[in-house]
């Protein structure tokens, strides 16, 4: 979840944030080791986040476990053919085997059906995306760009919501958002981005582009945690699991990755073609 949602309440206890920021150290360094180390292990860690991603999202839509573990099943090839074959053939299986699922789910439970499929698909695309980018040309350093502008967007929104506080950003969605959090968090954003392009050797014109995409990236970081926030606004929770102490589910630490690593890799993927 992003942290200008956590930004409104002033008196969180000191143990509550210590915990966040401790859970939060252990994720972003196994995150790095994963993608440092490249295959199998970046594969693995994609592939566990995408599974539990995706368990979280069909308890909190009601959705029967025989449907679930199918769309575990398609999800599994998604990641075997993203890493293996080819992100134009994962991409296939992701999209057809959401709508398809969701087809056959509406014979059996049709106010649950969209919601199955569209998770395949939610849950799909960024390991397509995530898996593609490391296989670039440059791998390592496009997908640190991508993980850090989001890991800012939070850190900055968080501390910039909770300094400032002021007018809510959506307060129908999730109260706690402010306006000077969704600021800080594109101002962390493009200052990460810059600083990266220039640590990994960018040129001048990687630099200034940097700039302009770090904002567009921390709004598209700020629009997937609203996204899911409004979701557990209609299933009625208050977090998409417990799995991570500080932080809820991994739903709730992800959501912000979904869009970005989408538009990161399409963006690479294009610029590099």
């Amino acid at each position: 979840m992003a942290a200008a949602e956590m930004a409104a309440p002033r008196s969180a206890p000191g143990n509550a944030l210590g915990l966040r920021v401790a859970t939060g150290a252990v994720l972003i360094a196994v995150a790095l080791a994963a993608v440092w180390t490249g295959g199998l292990a970046f594969t693995a860690l994609v592939a566990v986040a995408v599974l539990l991603m995706f368990a979280e999202w069909c308890v909190m839509h009601g959705i029967p476990r025989g449907f679930r573990q199918v769309g575990l099943v398609i999800l599994a090839v998604v990641v075997a053919l993203a890493s293996y074959g080819s992100a134009v053939q994962a991409l296939i299986c992701a999209l057809a085997g959401g709508f398809l699922l969701g087809l056959f789910a509406r014979g059996y439970d049709r106010r649950r059906a969209l919601w199955l499929g569209a998770g395949v698909i939610y849950c799909g695309l960024p390991a397509v995306a995530l898996l593609a980018l490391r296989g670039l040309p440059q791998g390592f350093a496009l997908t640190v760009w991508t993980l850090a502008i989001v890991w800012a967007t939070d850190i900055f929104a968080y501390f910039a919501g909770r300094a400032i506080g002021g007018a809510k950003l959506a307060p129908g969605i999730s109260p706690n958002k402010t306006w000077a959090g969704l600021a800080g968090g594109m101002a962390g954003a493009a200052l990460t981005a810059w600083l990266l392009a220039q640590y990994f050797g960018g040129s001048i014109a990687v630099q200034r582009y940097a700039l302009l995409v770090g904002p567009v990236m921390a709004l598209l970081a700020q629009g997937g945690d609203l996204f899911e926030s409004w979701m557990k606004r209609r299933a009625g929770v208050k977090d998409s699991g417990a799995l991570l102490p500080g932080h809820g589910g991994v739903l709730d630490r992800l959501d912000g990755l979904v869009p970005v690593a989408v538009a990161s890799a399409a963006g690479f993927a294009w610029v590099l073609s």
